[in-house]
């Protein structure tokens, strides 16, 4: 008989796919690997879908699943892959000339957000790109509450310039 999260997770999980590439690419800076972590995301979630629980927030229990995977990988290689600024920027690309002003602040914004180290980088991804709580970006990056905004408030001093900058 299936687990009630079987059918939970198969139903939702496309819904969350764009929101996991999005956090793939901030953990690794890199759209093909992001697109690799989404995979292996969906996979690793499909084979343990029996732990979701139904009616919990399906989007944290998949970053958390993501951001296992891409610790799990770093151990194993035992280095860090430099963050790919160009790619990241290359990815995001918006069009129209109608937004050119808000493209160029908003590429500086993510040349910027890319730069932070990448503890603070998951952190301002979760709660300012997904909108989890601070509560809930804890649970996924297993850190206590406090940490999570610490690394909120290290970020949003290390971009306070650009507030200075915007017209």
């Amino acid at each position: 008989m299936p687990h009630p999260g079987d059918h939970a997770v198969r139903a939702g999980l496309a819904a969350h796919l764009r929101a996991l590439w999005r956090f793939g690419l901030v953990l690794s800076g890199s759209g093909q690997t992001a697109e690799e972590l989404v995979q292996a995301t969906c996979l690793r979630a499909l084979e343990k879908s029996s732990q979701f629980i139904p009616d919990t927030r399906l989007d944290r229990w998949l970053f958390a699943i993501m951001r296992s995977i891409w610790l799990n990988d770093i151990r194993a290689r035992k280095v860090r892959n430099p963050v790919e600024l160009e790619e990241a920027e290359s990815v995001l690309v918006f069009d129209g000339e109608h937004n050119f002003q808000t493209n160029i602040l908003a590429a500086q914004v993510l040349k910027e957000v890319q730069a932070l180290p990448a503890a603070q980088r998951e952190t301002v991804f979760l709660v300012y790109g997904e909108g989890l709580s601070y509560a809930e970006a804890a649970v996924v990056l297993d850190v206590p509450i406090g940490t999570v905004m610490s690394r909120l408030a290290s970020a949003r001093a290390r971009l306070s310039h650009l507030n200075e900058d915007a017209p």
